[in-house]
């Protein structure tokens, strides 16, 4: 296995990291990432590997986990019933429990409303040069989310900071001002949501959150703590990707000359495969385990590289460029396996509506500037999206 050294928060790296992957696939399907100490998978079968196989897992062993920080103590119990980051039987559960709420039915319910919110945003698009990360981006997934949740739409731009506050515990070279921000908006957002569930109990609505109350397999209720931290995760989870999916998909559209057509649902994959939101998730070996030639022991950790996937030269031709007419955009933007991305259908959705939409609506959109990245590894989106129309 090959040692590659690379920081994550390096600005080379932040605006352009497919470079470094290719260098990383060319080292083999495992190598060893040095600045973070651990081995990376860098390849489409490497990594689809790793998210099927039942001997990696999210949860950490419980005889290896270190003890929480307290000043950390309120964030990590909300994450402690995160579905995202349990394993069976509570992930089985829980996640068995939400999709009896989040049905098919309830996202395609979404589908008017979604076009009608997208054609005020335009409405109300400034004249001149703008933000369109701010403008377009940003509002319409956390006013779906509030709608779909059935919380105030006036509480979307409060969501919306809670939630940038929260992921920033997920990034590389996050400070003490990150996290104590993490925990202060994780604490007013579980005191938002508890008293909101409170009265959904009393005063049952057509809603998600109604829903998940309702919702119930076997005898078994999703609880009170359960249900506050799976609406926190559907609101930073599903928003945070989708908002840097649709501003690095516009930016690809604009600067490689691409428009809708009449396939945006093959735009919509090649732009998860080409530049997604999401570029590193972890998993911890249960068991020793012998992995493309590294023996991995209980409670190990492996880096699996969702950015490097989608450029991989063996299940995508030319992947370098953006290609929306390619016959199959393969990648891993959603995962795969047992968490597969429960939001993955609206999250579509949302994309496939909004970029024919918006381009209807703004032929003559252009980039104003250079587009930048923000340094938020693993995460990989845009700082803004200065546009004229």
């Amino acid at each position: 296995m090959q040692r590659l050294s690379q920081s994550p928060t390096d600005p080379a790296f932040v605006q352009d990291p497919y470079p470094f992957y290719a260098r990383a696939r060319a080292s083999g399907p495992l190598v060893w990432w040095e600045d973070y100490h651990m081995p990376c998978a860098t390849t489409h079968e490497a990594v689809n590997a790793v998210l099927r196989d039942r001997r990696f897992g999210r949860e950490e062993p419980e005889e290896l986990r270190r003890p929480i920080p307290d000043h950390l103590a309120p964030f990590y119990a909300v994450e402690a019933h995160s579905m995202l980051e349990l394993e069976p039987p509570r992930h089985s559960r829980l996640r068995s429990l939400v999709l009896r709420a989040f049905t098919s039915r309830r996202i395609a319910g979404l589908q008017s409303g979604i076009e009608t919110l997208c054609h005020e945003l335009i409405d109300r698009l400034p004249e001149g040069r703008f933000d369109l990360l701010d403008a377009y981006a940003r509002p319409l997934p956390v006013t779906v989310i509030a709608r779909l949740l059935g919380v105030p739409e006036e509480m979307g731009p409060q969501l919306l900071r809670w939630s940038n506050d929260m992921v920033r515990m997920y990034m590389a070279g996050r400070s003490r001002a990150d996290e104590d921000a993490a925990v202060s908006a994780t604490e007013a957002f579980v005191a938002f949501m508890r008293d909101y569930v409170a009265r959904r109990r009393k005063d049952p609505r057509d809603d998600l959150i109604t829903s998940l109350i309702a919702a119930e397999e076997d005898g078994e209720r999703l609880t009170t703590d359960e249900l506050i931290t799976t609406c926190i995760l559907l609101l930073n989870a599903g928003h945070e990707a989708t908002v840097h999916t649709l501003g690095n998909g516009v930016k690809s559209m604009l600067e490689h000359g691409v428009v809708p057509g009449e396939k945006p649902e093959a735009l919509v994959e090649e732009i998860m495969r080409f530049d997604p939101p999401l570029h590193m998730f972890t998993r911890y070996a249960y068991e020793e385990i012998s992995f493309c030639g590294h023996v991995f022991q209980r409670g190990e950790q492996i880096g699996l590289l969702l950015g490097s996937v989608g450029r991989d030269e063996v299940v995508n031709d030319n992947p370098d460029a953006f290609d929306p007419d390619r016959a199959a955009a393969t990648h891993l933007a959603f995962g795969a396996g047992l968490h597969f991305c429960v939001g993955a259908p609206l999250a579509r959705m949302e994309l496939q509506i909004a970029l024919p939409i918006l381009w209807d609506r703004c032929p003559g959109l252009s980039l104003a500037e250079p587009p930048r990245y923000a340094d938020i590894y693993h995460f990989h989106g845009l700082e803004s999206l200065q546009v004229t129309r």
